[in-house]
């Protein structure tokens, strides 16, 4: 009897222990120039932030349900719609289909008249929570702050952090489009922290980044609105404030980056690494990241639907991975 008593606690203390030490992955699925970010923490828990587009066969739903059985998942914990433009949440109808979606998170009502607001709230009914800056999406293993949400900032920020790159920054015009609305967060997970701000506008930005910095630095950015979209977003104030050592564009081939988005990537000091979801078509070759880190070089019925992975560890090591050739390569936290 002990010594089973024993044998049980052991294994107790190894599924323990083996909780302790998984890592935390994230995958930018390509959903052809829309957004969807599947997050599964060190907990085993699940967060999918965004749908892509409808209709294609339910290509991007059906991307999206792969990538969640190839984590291991059989089901959706937290779905986090940033706003609500048709390449963001026009794909929930589709998924909640092939998959159970236990919770809804957004930023409350749309702005902008809205079929596929109208189709998500439908489906959210009784499941949705509705989030404003300085809250937290509750996924276990990790720290997710929300940031910005419905038009607005944090106002109790990380840091207060002096910033010199406000001067003479520039201004443009307030956005009152759903962009503006985005819900963005910074995921901590001990040394390692991940921003995504969704499709969030200059405006806002610079709200974030003068006349002091909230943020702090971050470790991955997922390049707002698909690599910043013609300048209506990446405002260099934020972006080269917050230093991120990697970035992770969700473009399409021809939406979202150009190469100014590029180029304002490419000046963040201390920029470790480049990944793309799409070669730029429209970007000359001098701004486009190294072909080995692309994850679909190709476009239209050439595409292949490939991911781009992170792996974070608890030490504050991580592995950018993409599938399409398998190469990788492994940072380390500042």
């Amino acid at each position: 009897m002990i010594a089973l008593r024993t044998f049980v606690l052991g294994l107790g203390l190894s599924a323990l222990l083996a909780g302790q030490t998984r890592n935390l992955d994230i995958y930018w699925i390509d959903v052809e120039g829309g957004a969807a970010t599947l997050i599964v923490s060190p907990s085993g828990q699940s967060l999918l932030v965004d749908t892509g587009f409808p209709a294609q066969g339910d290509r991007d739903p059906k991307r999206i349900f792969e990538a969640a059985q190839a984590a291991g998942l059989k089901k959706i914990d937290m779905l986090e719609i940033t706003h609500y433009h048709l390449d963001h949440v026009g794909g929930v109808p589709a998924l909640a289909k092939l998959i159970p979606i236990d919770q809804f998170y957004d930023h409350g009502d749309s702005i902008e008249p809205s079929p596929q607001y109208d189709a998500y709230k439908t489906l959210a009914e009784g499941k949705r929570v509705i989030l404003k800056p300085g809250d937290k999406i509750p996924l276990n293993g990790v720290d997710i702050r929300v940031v910005s949400a419905a038009g607005k900032v944090i106002e109790n920020p990380f840091v207060v952090a002096p910033n010199s790159l406000c001067k003479d920054a520039q201004q443009k015009a307030e956005d009152t489009t759903e962009n503006s609305q985005s819900v963005g967060w910074v995921l901590t997970f001990g040394k390692f922290k991940f921003m995504d701000v969704g499709d969030l506008t200059w405006d806002r930005e610079m709200q974030l980044a003068c006349p002091a910095n909230k943020i702090g630095t971050v470790t991955l950015l997922q390049a707002t609105h698909h690599g910043f979209s013609n300048g209506q977003s990446g405002a260099p104030a934020l972006i080269w404030a917050i230093k991120p050592q990697v970035v992770v564009v969700n473009n399409g081939a021809r939406k979202g980056f150009s190469n100014e988005g590029y180029d304002t990537i490419a000046k963040i000091p201390g920029i470790e690494g480049i990944w793309q979801g799409h070669r730029g078509a429209m970007n000359d070759a001098a701004h486009n990241t190294s072909d080995d880190m692309i994850a679909n070089p190709e476009e239209g019925a050439a595409d292949q639907g490939k991911w781009i992975k992170a792996s974070v560890s608890s030490d504050g090591k991580f592995t950018v991975t993409n599938s399409r050739n398998n190469f990788s390569k492994t940072y380390t936290a500042r």
